[in-house]
């Protein structure tokens, strides 16, 4: 298993609380995320995830026709496109679109029919008036199925209801009324409608007549079957998934369903209402009019194992043993970065059984990084670097070393494992060494604390000189440092009295 470097988002812990639990924990991995999953906060400084978001619906369109749906008509037509219809059973093994025409009947009725397959949705009662306005057509049949007529029917059971559960649920539950707005109106602190009072649903179908629809299983779909000549006459879960209804297991039987929406959605962050991201409202366009992911505002960083000789014991560390390894950090400013790095130390809580107990709060595992800061260099384009040399590094031949490390060396003449390593365009390569204790077991996971500082190359002009550009006077260049927890998963552990099988 190769290394992995994940970032902490600190939306799970209390205000008072910053730091992240500890790895060992399984309810850790809640707390980090990858890098291109994060967003960052300008205004708070802060590192936000898709868990803590606030998440808005800032348009609605169709993917078949990329039109755009305004919200007023989204409810009332059930979120489908009006303009298109997809067939349940498309027999190219596409999406359907292309596969069922229209009829070219001069008179009413009309119905859909497909070339390839020879099928019509007469034969499932499905026929048109017009041949315009398909989609509006067959809603009608849809508002007439059983499912949509037992779903208004809880609306309206439910209905009375809802505004004093509303109101309880932001009174019990902090924070819920801030984005309800029925929680917040007149109606919503109406507390005369008791739970008690609510009387028994009654459903328009018995449980009995359900089988008619061929969810019970009954005769007529075990008729069904032994007449089946082939396995495409029956209906696949993908086929029968978007109903929310039992339906038929008979192919014969789908129906064409009306195309869902898509949406495209705004993210703000909670604690400021800052947006994080912002789509353009084109359907047609992927591109976004805000975008603060946090790749563009925290170094990357990747975490390297060197390879053991032994190819039986790629991915895993021995127990009782210590193994280098490489950390390398891209900045994606453009101003050069100060990095200093740090690990979180291990709270072990001693066996309660333990016949040695000093033993039991030992660590594991120690790891060795770079005490001191060191220099990340600006993010620069490929064609603003002088030569290759900036840009790639020199080559350990031109070095006239057999490894890139080896020309950093301690005062004995040994390789040097721990510090800075190599330094490229925009990356720096720092190594670390990790000793794992003979006892040691599960996975070398520790929590990493990353602190950059920087400063801006283009200060803004004072207020002072302002309107005369002899006279501006500029203003000394902001330093920033920001703070921020990773996890780094080296990898397993072997016990020193297990082997690992060649033949695995």
């Amino acid at each position: 298993m190769a290394p992995t470097i994940h970032y902490y988002c600190p939306c799970q812990s209390g205000e008072s609380v910053q730091t992240p639990p500890p790895p060992h924990m399984a309810s850790s991995s809640a707390s980090f995320h990858p890098l291109h999953s994060l967003f960052f906060c300008e205004e708070c400084d802060a590192v936000r995830c898709n868990r803590c978001v606030s998440v808005e619906v800032s348009g609605y369109y169709c993917p078949n026709c990329l039109f755009e749906v305004p919200s007023a008509s989204v409810r009332a037509e059930k979120n489908r496109c009006a303009r298109n219809l997809v067939a349940s059973d498309p027999p190219d093994g596409g999406d359907g679109r292309p596969s069922v025409s229209l009829s070219n009947v001069g008179e009413p009725p009309f119905f859909l029919y497909c070339n390839h397959c020879r099928w019509d949705s007469a034969e499932v009662g499905i026929t048109f008036e017009k041949p315009t306005g398909l989609a509006a057509q067959l809603q009608k049949f849809e508002d007439s199925a059983p499912e949509s007529l037992e779903f208004e029917r809880l609306k309206e059971h439910f209905e009375p209801f809802l505004p004093a559960a509303s109101a309880a649920l932001a009174r019990d539950i902090p924070g819920v009324g801030k984005y309800n707005p029925l929680a917040r109106s007149r109606v919503g602190r109406d507390r005369t409608a008791n739970k008690d009072e609510m009387p028994e649903y009654k459903s328009r179908m018995e449980i009995g007549v359900l089988g008619q629809l061929g969810s019970e299983g009954d005769g007529s779909d075990v008729e069904a079957l032994r007449r089946m000549e082939s396995a495409e006459e029956i209906a696949s879960l993908e086929q029968r998934w978007g109903n929310s209804w039992t339906t038929s297991l008979r192919t014969s039987d789908l129906r064409p369903l009306r195309i869902p929406l898509h949406s495209k959605v705004s993210k703000r962050c909670p604690s400021c209402r800052h947006i994080l991201i912002k789509p353009e409202q084109k359907a047609q366009s992927v591109r976004y009019k805000i975008k603060l992911v946090a790749a563009n505002y925290l170094p990357a960083m990747t975490a390297k194992a060197p390879s053991p000789s032994d190819d039986r014991n790629a991915g895993a560390m021995m127990a009782g043993k210590s193994y280098p390894f490489h950390l390398a950090l891209t900045n994606p400013l453009y101003d050069p970065i100060q990095v200093r790095l740090s690990v979180q130390r291990m709270h072990v809580t001693a066996a309660t059984n333990s016949t040695a107990p000093e033993k039991a709060r030992r660590t594991p595992f120690a790891v060795s990084l770079p005490t001191s800061s060191f220099p990340v260099a600006a993010f620069a384009e490929a064609w603003e670097y002088d030569d290759d040399d900036d840009m790639f590094g020199l080559e350990d031949d031109e070095l006239g070393l057999e490894m890139g490390r080896t020309r950093d060396k301690d005062g004995k003449g040994k390789v040097k494992t721990v510090g800075v390593l190599e330094k490229r365009a925009n990356v720096t390569v720092v190594g670390g060494e990790v000793v794992i204790g003979k006892e040691a077991r599960g996975h070398v996971k520790f929590n990493m604390l990353v602190s950059y500082t920087y400063r801006s190359d283009d200060p803004l002009p004072s207020e002072d000189g302002a309107g005369t550009p002899s006279r501006t006077v500029a203003k000394t260049p902001e330093v920033k440092t920001f703070t921020f927890y990773t996890v780094v998963d080296l990898g397993p552990i072997l016990p020193r009295e297990e082997k690992l099988d060649p033949d695995i």
